[in-house]
């Protein structure tokens, strides 16, 4: 024989939240744990923080508090904000939330905390249920609590932006040396992307500076646009057929890249002295890619200006 799961009012089993409920909790507190999948211990009531008396505070298996809000009702805001208050006044790691009836923009906000925050956050549901005649028993419910999928993706975006301030630093002192000995780039911001570039004169052409981890470079690209394809083509081979007098112009050999399969062309010169990793050598790698964007603009420059496409 089956018998029937029945809810009991929580104020019939606990009648008062600070006396009864968060009593019973400090002295069961390993029935959270198992809900939560988390080795608690060692819970405390009642413990001072400035003006304001957490609920509940404990220790998880690495020795780090635990702070823990019980709200025997539907969830608010004034208990979100004593959550997020205690928890940074005593340095817990973990904060768990306990309703009897969490409002969907409580979850969501509990999600959002797990996504912007080091520490951990959980929303547990408490029911009491019985079985016919039984005593009654308490059921924990988590709502949300913290993802290792939302950790990996906070951990991309931080890597993200990590990367774009690097982009950011070394473009502003890049273009601050640069513009003290050519204009060719004065109009141009400091961007968060590994390229940054100016009009050379003429429409689809520009001259840009590009960056990567550990190596750089200039180049002319060549791109006028979706569907442009032979007009791309058409420059590059203009421009190719005075390769050798190029090349000599700019001292060296550039890599002429036609590109056939793509609609842009693209002639570089790619220098090995360090990328944007490579903190130590910014200097060298900024004088090296000024000089080489001031020898190639003055390389190409009759070439471009001669130009019949």
């Amino acid at each position: 024989m089956i018998g029937k799961l029945e809810r009991v009012p929580l104020r019939e089993v606990w009648k008062h939240e600070a006396t009864d409920f968060t009593r019973w909790l400090e002295e069961n507190i390993d029935v959270l744990g198992e809900a939560l999948d988390l080795n608690l211990s060692s819970a405390v009531r009642e413990q001072t923080t400035g003006s304001f008396s957490v609920d509940l505070v404990a220790e998880n298996q690495g020795g780090d508090l635990v702070v823990i809000e019980c709200q025997l009702e539907k969830s608010d805001h004034d208990h979100l904000g004593k959550l997020v208050t205690y928890l940074s006044a005593i340095g817990a790691k973990t904060a768990i939330w306990i309703v009897a009836d969490a409002k969907p923009e409580h979850a969501l906000a509990i999600s959002w905390l797990n996504g912007s925050s080091a520490a951990d956050f959980y929303l547990v549901k408490v029911e009491a249920v019985r079985i016919e005649e039984s005593p009654p028993a308490p059921l924990l419910t988590k709502i949300v609590g913290p993802s290792e999928d939302m950790r990996a993706v906070e951990k991309t975006k931080e890597g993200l932006a990590a990367r774009e301030a690097l982009f950011l630093a070394f473009w502003e002192q890049l273009l601050r040396k640069a513009n003290a000995r050519t204009k060719l780039h004065t109009s141009v911001s400091p961007g968060r992307d590994y390229w940054i570039g100016t009009s050379a004169g003429r429409s689809g052409l520009g001259l840009n500076y590009a960056v990567r981890q550990h190596d750089a470079g200039v180049e002319l690209y060549i791109y006028r646009g979706k569907g442009t394809k032979e007009e791309n083509k058409a420059i590059f081979d203009s421009l190719a057929r005075s390769k050798e007098d190029i090349d000599s112009a700019f001292g060296e050999p550039l890599d002429w890249q036609r590109l056939n399969a793509r609609d842009a062309c693209r002639i570089e010169k790619r220098l090995e002295v360090g990328g944007y990793l490579d903190k130590d050598k910014w200097p060298q790698i900024r004088d090296a890619m000024i000089d080489a964007m001031i020898r190639l603009e003055k390389a190409l420059r009759p070439h471009i200006d001669r130009l019949r496409v």
